[in-house]
């Protein structure tokens, strides 16, 4: 547009400059992308949008805006991934506007896959049909989607599940409560189960202080911006790398569910330097001339799908030694560069490092290339990233892990046990301990003592070993949990209960008592601990190492190991509960036993695997759970 319009509406969008903030990994503080501000000469940008409002050219002044703010990043050179801003209403009603920013992106040679749309409110009353359409149309380009304003902004939930946008942002009013306003921690975590979900990108914006940032941190939030890491500035950042106080905070997030291999790539994820897979080497070099924050280039096809990776140090050697300029600045920068090391969005840092750490000496220091499910690059994780993090995450889970036993603790369990909640599956619970352990302590020693409990977490950990589905903690003195899928859980058992023990010359038992949780009975890890307490009561109350099995919701205790002088308590393990009706089968010794596989959510339990325990004696009087909190 001419500058010297009088267009009243248009004409003080020329005088709009642009603030640039930084978008960060707090994980890596690495810089991923800016935002892009528009700051007018006077007032603030909202009157811009209030006279264009009263003149109904919303839309025009909005992709105005975003294609001068396209101007000035290149004007200061910034090879940094863009997020502009929009409203939802221009993208609905208004798309033949759109047009202008893509031949401005044409222009300047900037690719739509490195610009992020931020859909901005109001939404309520746009048509979500329409809306949907014109997003696809804008991903058919490349664009990546964010949706702004979410928890103060007028954002259907519906529209998100709908849009499976590439971002979701948190607004500055939901940061500021944390992490002392409980509603503004309980829709942190509503919202970042529902971007995992959908595999959506969580972004806090408005981080202030030091404590939002390690709440948002502890959540599992890996994006954050705000005045506490980097300011909005006049200039695009000129350093990838924040170093304080994004990196500080180095726990592990205590909501999160970590894999055991570690964390994802996409903890790890920095933008890519992309060019077309023609480009020459004399453009390759002009832009890592210019851009001595850039490690390297990925040279990609038409559809943003990688082709060629080029190393930084070994393209300048190259192009800059004797004869280099002649004999390569003109021909294809393919000719100097490598096969991508190419990884998914699933595949976990500890993976990722095992590829760029590979045969090839020469290599070990390149990116490896993080795409979509359609082949698309994402972005890139440098070697660096991936070694600091793993060591990071092996330090963690060594501070985690029992001295004695090398089994990590009662919070692992607990992850694992709030993510098949979560999941929907149906699995069980198990609380193990050794019967007679104080006398073992008393008579033999501690040191004793300690063998035998070191003797039962080998013993856990071969069955975690060869059952994938798995996962034993160790929570303190002779306590142990044991996660499984029913299919596992008799051989579980069986590896567990069937081994002789003994310690100093006394031979000593082990009781299990399993809680099967269903899909729809399973509130949480703290209500099915609790509901282990009287079916551990019931286990140590049988003579020889003993199982018993119960399920969320039913008064029936089954008996499938252990033997007792008398019979077996008829009062319910779960009084405040209406019984259940029998399930039939024989009865054996201790009570019903019903043969049959695994135990099914409403079905009969299996047969004693081992038979009976040990012989007749006085059962060890129950004293609580032992060095551990359940």
């Amino acid at each position: 547009m001419n500058p010297g319009s009088i267009d009243h509406v248009l004409g003080p969008a020329n005088d709009v400059r642009f603030a640039f903030q930084p978008l960060i990994n707090i994980r890596t503080g690495a810089v991923v992308s800016m935002e892009a501000l528009a700051r007018p000469a006077e007032g603030h940008v909202t009157d811009l949008f209030r006279e264009a409002a009263r003149d109904r050219r919303v839309g025009e002044l909005d992709v105005e805006l975003a294609v001068s703010a396209v101007d000035r990043v290149t004007e200061q050179q910034s090879l940094l991934p863009l997020h502009l801003n929009v409203f939802g209403g221009t993208v609905a009603y208004e798309p033949e506007r759109m047009r202008a920013l893509h031949d401005k992106l044409a222009e300047v040679g900037r690719r739509a896959p490195e610009i992020t749309l931020e859909l901005s409110p109001p939404f309520a009353r746009l048509e979500p049909t329409k809306l949907r359409t014109e997003v696809h149309r804008l991903r058919s380009h490349g664009y990546r989607i964010a949706v702004d304003g979410i928890g103060e902004g007028d954002v259907p939930l519906k529209l998100i599940t709908d849009l499976r946008p590439d971002a979701v942002k948190l607004d500055p009013g939901v940061v500021r409560g944390l992490p002392d306003d409980p509603g503004s921690t309980a829709l942190l975590e509503s919202l970042r189960g529902l971007c995992e979900s959908i595999g959506a990108v969580l972004i806090a914006e408005g981080v202030e202080s030091e404590e939002q940032l390690e709440a948002l941190r502890q959540s599992g939030v890996r994006t954050v911006q705000g005045n506490l890491l980097a300011p909005a500035a006049r200039r695009p950042p000129t350093s990838l790398q924040i170093t304080a106080p994004a990196a500080e905070i180095t726990d592990a997030p205590a909501n999160s569910v970590p894999t055991p291999a570690g964390p994802r790539v996409t903890d790890f994820l920095s933008p890519a330097t992309m060019l077309p897979s023609d480009a020459t080497a004399d453009s390759v070099r002009g832009v890592l001339s210019d851009h001595p924050e850039v490690s390297g280039v990925v040279l990609v096809d038409e559809h943003n799908r990688p082709e060629y990776s080029i190393d930084r140090n070994r393209f300048l050697l190259a192009v800059t030694g004797p004869y280099g300029h002649a004999l390569h600045a003109q021909r294809p920068a393919a000719r100097l560069a490598d096969e991508p090391r190419v990884v998914n969005t699933a595949t976990t840092a500890m993976e990722a490092l095992n590829l760029v750490s590979g045969s090839d000496q020469t290599r070990v220091h390149d990116d490896a290339v993080v795409v979509d499910e359609q082949g698309r690059c994402l972005g890139v994780v440098r070697a660096v990233h991936l070694i600091r993090g793993m060591a990071e995450f092996r330090a963690e889970q060594a501070a985690a892990l029992n001295p004695l036993t090398r089994l990590p603790g009662s919070d692992a369990i607990q992850r694992d046990v709030d993510s098949r909640i979560a999941s929907g599956e149906v699995f069980a619970l198990s609380w193990l301990d050794i019967d007679g352990f104080k006398s073992v302590n008393d008579k033999a020693g501690f040191s004793a003592g300690d063998e035998l409990i070191r003797s039962v977490g080998r013993s856990l950990t071969d069955a975690a070993t060869s059952l994938s589905s798995v996962r034993v903690g160790h929570v303190g003195g002779d306590d142990f949990l044991l996660v499984a899928n029913l299919d596992d859980l008799v051989t579980l058992a069986e590896m567990v209960l069937d081994p002789p023990r003994e310690s100093g010359g006394i031979r000593v038992g082990l009781s299990l008592s399993t809680l099967v949780c269903t899909q729809s009975g399973t509130a949480s890890y703290q209500e099915a601990s609790r509901l282990l307490v009287p079916l551990k009561q019931q286990a140590k109350s049988l003579v020889g190492s003993s199982w018993v099995m119960s399920r969320i919701g039913s008064d029936r205790v089954d008996v499938l190991r252990g033997s007792e002088g008398t019979p077996v308590r008829t009062e319910p393990a779960f009084p405040d509960r209406d019984p259940d009706p029998p399930l039939g089968g024989p009865a054996g010794p201790n009570g019903p036993v019903h043969p049959g596989g695994p135990p099914a959510p409403n079905g009969p339990v299996p047969p004693p695997p081992g038979g009976a325990g040990g012989p007749s004696g006085p059962a060890e009087p129950y004293n609580g759970p032992r060095g551990g909190n359940l």
